[in-house]
């Protein structure tokens, strides 16, 4: 028992040894100098964190065993190229600084890591080094000035966690959706208007956030996600109202004709008609029904479907089709459309938690 707790201890102490806190005092420099030669070998971990650095020294690469690196909440705008020669690190918070997509060295996608979380800085884009980390298994940028999501970002293949809440997104790249370990995606407060149907095929996710953003519709794919637990859409226009309509404007004669003649697949060449109906032919858009042969140029039907999680919300889903007559007639019950035999065939377990209000 004895011999137990002495190597606990023993533990214990060499885990202190391995970890160097330097966090909230105040300093405007980091002086590695002062730091034995011992220490800087054996050194783990490095808290640099709430002081008031502008900068830090290429001398941290000294620390050539560090594994997990804080320099969060400083003044920091920019991240030294010395950082690059910490081959080991893991982990790097730097939270609530200065920074952006200007900020980071050539190489700093040659990095091992797994963690980074650069919340709270002045990135307007992320950063292409950061989509070379090809390790990476938690990414946080997190209330900057993002716009959008580069598509590169399918190169995190590692990817287990996003977060992307507070910036000014406002569209989803469909690269996303080839990540295929990503766990938690956090796009909340944003201006996101759509969900690309390609997210069906995170087939890992478990959470998701989309709660105060400009969504108005949800792809029917979304069902999809057999192992999502929890969904966030509160703050949405399609919470805000929360109505089931059909919207339908009768098409023109031009397209009627342009359906007529694709439907029934009637030859046609240059030499039949001018040119500006031949390329107005050729953009005709098959329906996503299946179970419809029809086609649309312009003119469509834009359906509302609801359906029921856990027997308390139903959610919107957008269908686009090319005519009335492609979907069930509509019946005097006003749950019909939750009430396909499609949606009842999904589990009403299948999110645990769908958070609207």
């Amino acid at each position: 028992m004895e011999s137990q707790e002495g190597a606990a201890a023993a533990a214990a102490v060499a885990t202190r040894d391995c970890v160097l806190d330097f966090s909230r005092l105040s300093l405007n420099t980091f002086n590695v100098n002062n730091v034995s030669e011992d220490r800087q070998r054996d050194t783990r971990q490095l808290f640099l964190n709430y002081n008031r650095l502008s900068w830090l020294p290429s001398s941290v690469s000294l620390f050539y065993n560090l594994e997990f690196l804080d320099i969060s909440n400083n003044g920091l705008t920019a991240i030294c190229e010395g950082i690059t020669r910490l081959t080991k690190l893991k982990t790097l918070l730097a939270k609530n600084n200065r920074l952006d997509e200007f900020s980071l060295p050539k190489e700093f996608g040659s990095l091992q890591l797994e963690v980074l979380n650069f919340s709270g800085n002045r990135f307007q884009e992320i950063p292409l080094q950061c989509t070379k980390l090809l390790r990476l298994q938690s990414l946080s940028i997190g209330g900057n000035r993002l716009k959008s999501i580069p598509a590169e970002i399918e190169y995190l293949t590692s990817l287990e966690m996003l977060y992307l809440g507070g910036n000014l997104i406002s569209d989803i790249p469909p690269e996303l959706a080839h990540l295929p370990y990503l766990t938690y995606l956090v796009l909340c407060d944003n201006r996101i208007q759509s969900v690309p149907p390609q997210l069906a095929r995170l087939h890992s996710l478990r959470s998701l956030s989309l709660h105060n953003n400009l969504l108005t519709y949800l792809p029917r794919e979304i069902l999809s996600l057999v192992h999502l637990q929890e969904l966030s859409l509160r703050g949405n226009p399609l919470v805000v109202r929360f109505v089931k309509e059909m919207m339908y404007d009768p098409p023109s004669l031009l397209e009627l004709a342009g359906r007529t003649i694709k439907s029934r697949n009637i030859p046609y060449s240059p030499y039949d008609m001018p040119s500006n109906l031949v390329r107005y032919l050729d953009l005709a858009s098959k329906c996503p029904n299946p179970k419809c042969a029809g086609v649309y140029f312009d003119s469509c039907v834009r359906q509302i479907k609801f359906v029921d999680f856990c027997g308390k919300y139903r959610l919107p889903l957008m269908h686009y089709l090319c005519s009335p007559e492609c979907t069930s007639p509509c019946s005097s019950n006003p749950q019909s459309d939750a009430e396909s035999e499609e949606e009842n065939s999904v589990p009403a377990d299948r999110l645990q938690r769908v958070l609207l209000g």
